[in-house]
């Protein structure tokens, strides 16, 4: 099959990429660059089976170029991390908002199957053990930027789940809780490669508030061969998944991690939300997923934890 991924040449969009093209499809990469790099697709950039445009998913003309014998869409493309969003809110809405609606219309026009990528973010300050998709959302003032990313990604689940209902589109929605590994760049506010990053360099690792909140990360090879399993089980379309690991760690015991494995002698400083983030920033205490509904489907255990993740992020930043 020919797939379209847009924001392939994103972190998880790219190893998603190197995942269909190792089981012999084709994959078409539709990335405007402003968070991807080509060099994440380096090693799959002179694949016959590949090819990539420099492109907007909010650019109909775009999408429709990339859409010639597609059979099925992944929807990655979206602007991400906390400090992309703070820095420029109104362009991350219109991005992830307008974004998605376009390919949700491209794949309507060409009635192919799609997967629109969602996140934990959704369900705000939720702490409930073991978020669930049909549990509450619990979000801050629509005025704090903070929470436009959740309230954008809110309104793309219902924009996918409408496309369905009244179109009868085929669509599925996964829920992403910060899925990590190799290529991920700290750049954006990601905290393990930050942290490896500072790590490294012998520099102190920096944790924003007071370190207790309570996170769970997934290895992006784990969750990329869901991806997939998900969008080709239609029996399982027209609703949401959360794809995601268990193991709770604070981000203080991740900051004591990191300096374990990378050997650091620069230790760790706490800095304030708001120095970090601005005045008025709010975060969340606790945000673990419950997968059991991707476990009963299509039989999802992540089978790294979060030692392997923290070795793989590290390794690739030894590597020249």
């Amino acid at each position: 099959m020919r797939f379209l991924i847009t924001g392939g040449a994103g972190f998880i969009g790219s190893h998603l990429t190197e995942h269909l093209l190792g089981l012999d499809h084709e994959v078409v990469v539709l990335d405007d660059l402003s968070t991807g790099s080509e060099r994440n697709l380096a090693a799959v950039a002179d694949d016959p089976r590949l090819r990539f445009v420099r492109g907007s998913v909010c650019d109909p003309e775009a999408i429709e170029g990339c859409m010639s014998g597609v059979g099925a869409i992944f929807h990655l493309a979206a602007a991400v991390g906390v400090f992309t969003i703070l820095d420029k809110p109104l362009d991350s809405l219109r991005t992830n908002l307008h974004g998605t609606e376009t390919v949700l219309e491209a794949a309507r026009r060409h009635d192919v199957p799609i997967l629109v990528a969602s996140t934990s973010e959704v369900y705000g300050k939720n702490t409930a053990s073991g978020l669930s998709e049909d549990d509450d959302r619990i979000v801050g003032s629509p005025l704090k930027s903070r929470w436009s990313y959740a309230e954008a990604k809110a309104l793309d689940e219902t924009l996918t789940y409408l496309y369905g209902v009244e179109h009868g589109m085929s669509t599925v929605i996964v829920r992403l809780f910060n899925t990590v590994g190799p290529r991920q760049t700290g750049r954006y506010g990601m905290v393990i490669p930050r942290f490896v990053e500072q790590g490294l360099a012998g520099e102190p690792i920096t944790v924003f508030g007071d370190g207790q909140q309570i996170r769970c990360f997934c290895h992006v090879h784990d969750v990329v061969p869901a991806l997939l399993a998900l969008l080709e089980d239609k029996a399982g379309h027209g609703t949401v998944y959360n794809l995601g690991n268990s193991e709770e760690v604070t981000i203080t015991e991740l900051a004591q991690r990191v300096i374990k494995a990378t050997g650091s002698t620069g230790g760790m400083v706490k800095i304030p939300y708001d120095q970090a983030y601005g005045a008025g920033f709010e975060d969340m205490q606790r945000r673990v997923p419950d997968c059991r509904k991707a476990r009963e489907r299509i039989g999802f255990r992540p089978s790294r934890d979060l030692d392997d993740i923290i070795t793989a992020v590290i390794a690739e930043r030894r590597t020249p």
